[in-house]
């Protein structure tokens, strides 16, 4: 069966799990989330530029300073038998790299960040914002290059805080790693 049929056929199944998932061909734009097979297209150029900056920054207070590790999209991350997803950057401490597998990450990350986008905002905010806090994800950052704005949120027993919100300018900081701050003027500039 080639790898349309394939996906055809799995889309009239109404549950799917991660045998299903990691049954699609290597590169399908699919991300599992909570059993539903959704699609993302590829991300635009603004969206490649601003994860650029993110990564960029992100690298050399983690990989560089030797805390651990930097991955940005795709990467599947597998949660649960029915949460595969494919965070745009993900971060990965010292104490967590056994998570690091041939497959991709299995098990929460420490932190992850999600570039928004038209077509994936929704599960980004809601669905997929959902599963990183039941599974343990200990910071999340929502970045929405539209409204110029970057929200932090850190997981306090099992439940997602808001610590910092900032719209086209200021700073915003990781609480999980140290010395990490972002701003957004520089974030967000034209390229």
């Amino acid at each position: 069966m080639d790898g349309g049929v394939k996906i055809q056929a799995m889309r009239l199944k109404e549950r799917h799990t991660i045998k299903d998932y990691e049954a699609l061909p290597e590169g399908a734009p699919y991300q599992l989330i909570e059993g539903e097979l959704v699609m993302s297209p590829a991300p635009s150029f603004w969206h490649q530029k601003i994860l650029k900056r993110l990564f960029l920054t992100f690298h050399e207070k983690v990989e560089k300073a030797g805390i651990g590790e930097v991955v940005f999209s795709p990467i599947d991350v597998y949660l649960d038998e029915e949460n595969a997803f494919q965070p745009d950057l993900v971060v990965i401490l010292k104490d967590s790299l056994d998570k690091i597998t041939e497959k991709g990450i299995e098990g929460a990350p420490d932190l992850v960040v999600e570039v928004l986008s038209p077509s994936t905002a929704y599960y980004d905010l809601k669905e997929k914002k959902d599963v990183y806090e039941r599974k343990g994800v200990k910071e999340y950052w929502i970045v929405d290059p539209k409204m110029e704005e970057v929200e932090v949120y850190v997981n306090e027993g099992g439940n997602f805080r808001k610590v910092s919100s900032k719209r086209r300018e200021g700073s915003v900081s990781s609480l999980l790693i140290k010395d990490l701050k972002i701003y957004l003027e520089e974030l967000f500039k034209e390229v």
